[in-house]
């Protein structure tokens, strides 16, 4: 994980399905984690060699759903991907 691009964002919250919906259209360019539901606030892990479609990805992605581009919330752990993978599975 230490590799990957991370990019953190917040929108509506009717809108994270459909962003997860276009990353996953495009297998190789990354994925997304949700860390707060009700804030509607995800992480993008972009793969290194995709890091530039993905902003892309993103960019466009925001002429279509209000999607602003945060900073990583302070209130994070070290191991809050490894408690959410957890609780996912």
């Amino acid at each position: 994980m230490k590799d990957l691009c991370e990019i953190y964002v917040r929108l509506a919250p009717a809108d994270i399905a459909y962003l997860k919906f276009i990353f996953e259209s495009y297998e190789t360019v990354g994925f997304l984690r949700t860390i707060d539901a009700r804030a509607a606030t995800l992480v993008v892990f972009l793969v290194p060699d995709f890091a530039d479609v993905g902003r892309r990805i993103l960019d466009s992605v925001s002429r279509e759903i209000r999607l602003e581009r945060i900073e990583r919330p302070v209130d994070l752990g070290d191991d809050w991907l490894v408690d959410a993978v957890g609780r996912e599975a």
